[in-house]
């Protein structure tokens, strides 16, 4: 008798998820959605939409002055909400 490879479901639903090309939106959704977690919510306040284009994350920011503040800090911010994702998802954060 023979034993077959056991998996974790999780694993079989990532594999499923990068078959039918789904796992990159999954990710980019849950890096939008970690936005508040990572930013803080007094940021979260000033903030507007948001959306990823071309591995660049685009953030509108309505204060001027927390704009700046945050146009500082921008690596820091990608480096917080591509490990709170768990992969690269972006390479670069942009304020408008």
């Amino acid at each position: 008798m023979f034993r077959k490879k056991e998996k974790l479901v999780s694993d079989i639903v990532l594999e499923i998820l990068r078959v039918q090309g789904l796992e990159t939106p999954l990710l980019q959704r849950r890096l939008i959605n970690s936005w508040e977690e990572v930013a803080g919510t007094l940021v979260t306040r000033y903030t507007g939409e948001k959306f990823i284009k071309n591995q660049t994350l685009m953030v509108k920011i309505t204060n001027p002055a927390m704009r700046a503040e945050l146009g500082m800090m921008r690596t820091q911010l990608k480096d917080r909400l591509n490990a709170q994702v768990g992969a690269q998802v972006i390479a670069e954060v942009r304020f408008f």
